[in-house]
């Protein structure tokens, strides 16, 4: 049996992304929703399973990498949307389908692969600190070039995180602009990575193509296990 309210933020929050793709003159079907789980236990993701949720994502290896193993054969399109290390990333490569956050060369050679294909975003930095994940707009294109000429590697498009000190749709909109300037390198990538729980209706609105929503239809995450990433 499935969480009834589990069911009802889920619900509420198709509605939602209902909406503003119609506001925005767009499909709802085109949009992909990856629910993250972070720190959720295994029998939510087994109920978001039962409800139709097929995306998934997780923002540490260890987590990831256990989570995978325990719902294996279920049908899930696993997303790593975390900040990776580069000595972690062939092994994220054995379950995740899609990695969100490819922000710098050393990481995308070592996500080179010449046996197997994984979908990327390129994640760019909107907040001027270097300390936060993702490339600056300036190293783009050079990181871009880099995605496009190592082999295992398929470009989908950015990634991003809305500033806190921004307005959303501001921010997305500079993300908006970024992937149009990119696609001259990378025509086929057109997907962007934006919007979460409080911001997703801006992120449609500016074009997202996937969202990564985690507590507005989990629920409050649990206190985080102590393992290692």
């Amino acid at each position: 049996m499935t969480d009834a309210t589990l069911a009802q933020r889920l619900t509420d929050v198709q509605d939602g992304i209902a909406d503003a793709a119609a506001e925005a003159g767009r499909s709802a079907g085109e949009i992909t929703t990856v629910v993250v789980t972070k720190f959720q236990p295994v029998e939510l993701l087994r109920e978001l399973v039962e409800l139709g949720v097929h995306d998934l994502g997780e923002n540490r290896h260890q987590e990831a990498r256990e989570k995978a193993s325990e719902l294996t054969g279920l049908g899930i399109r696993w997303h790593f949307v975390g900040q990776l290390q580069g000595k972690k990333a062939k092994q994220v490569r054995e379950y995740a389908s899609v990695i969100h956050s490819v922000d710098r060369p050393a990481l995308v050679h070592a996500l080179a692969s010449d046996e197997s294909s994984v979908d990327c975003f390129v994640q760019v930095n909107l907040t001027g600190d270097p300390e936060r994940g993702g490339a600056s707009p300036s190293q783009l294109p050079g990181l871009v070039d880099d995605v496009l000429a190592t082999p295992g590697l398929r470009l989908l498009g950015l990634m991003a995180v809305a500033p806190l000190d921004e307005e959303p749709r501001r921010a997305f909109a500079h993300v908006r602009a970024l992937s149009e300037r990119i696609r001259s390198q990378a025509p086929d990538a057109v997907a962007m990575s934006m919007g979460m729980s409080g911001d997703y209706r801006a992120a449609i609105l500016e074009g997202a193509t996937h969202l990564r929503i985690g507590t507005a239809i989990t629920g409050n995450r649990p206190q985080p296990r102590l393992i290692s990433n």
